[in-house]
């Protein structure tokens, strides 16, 4: 495991209650000067893709990408990351619907300027769209999941649905593809048509 990914663990740790020496001492070492909140896995998987594709190593620019494991949990964690806490810069990526949780959370954290990045729905959602459906399709296959997104369009409760809504449910449907294929869209996009709040979150690292 590297420095910034015990850095994480030591964090989640803290988070749930536990104490905070490993994580402090982590943060000082390292250094890490900031941290981008996300609500899950998959939106780690996107950001650590697209960091790479531009030639960056954000763990060696001090800066710890953190899935918190929902858009609630943002309020366990600003405060010990934020002002209150190791002062790190904070920011972050959420759907629509928890922008709420973040502004709450940040500002109750003591964060004065915040700064974090929305999606329409969700980063799926803003991949898809950015992609395209036959694209998107087209990954499903080379992927090897052709077979299952054709028995999950068959479904009586996909009928009806808008092609962009079926693929990003299906996208949830089995544990672990959501992850996969956060990395995987992001892959296959082109330079210049990256999401809006995908890039400007990474630009302002």
């Amino acid at each position: 495991m590297s420095d910034m990914g015990a850095f994480r663990e030591a964090v989640t740790a803290w988070a749930a209650g536990g104490p905070g020496d490993a994580a402090r001492e982590l943060a000082a070492r390292l250094p890490v000067r900031a941290a981008v909140l996300l609500e899950g896995p998959s939106d780690l998987a996107a950001v650590d893709a697209l960091a790479t594709s531009r030639g960056r190593d954000l763990a060696s620019e001090g800066v710890c990408v953190l899935p918190m494991g929902g858009a609630m949990s943002i309020g366990r964690f600003a405060p010990l990351l934020g002002p209150y806490g190791l002062d790190l810069l904070l920011t972050g990526l959420c759907d629509e619907a928890e922008r709420p949780f973040y502004a709450r959370g940040l500002e109750r954290a003591g964060v004065e300027r915040q700064q974090f990045f929305v999606c329409a729905a969700d980063l799926e959602d803003e991949l898809i769209r950015a992609l395209g459906v036959p694209r998107v399709e087209e990954l499903v296959r080379q992927e090897g999941d052709l077979r299952a997104l054709q028995t999950f369009l068959r479904q009586p409760a996909q009928q009806g649905r808008a092609s962009q809504q079926q693929l990003r449910r299906f996208l949830g449907t089995k544990k672990g593809r959501k992850i996969h294929y956060g990395r995987a869209l992001v892959e296959a996009l082109d330079p210049g048509n990256v999401p809006s709040p995908l890039d400007d979150l990474l630009a302002g690292l």
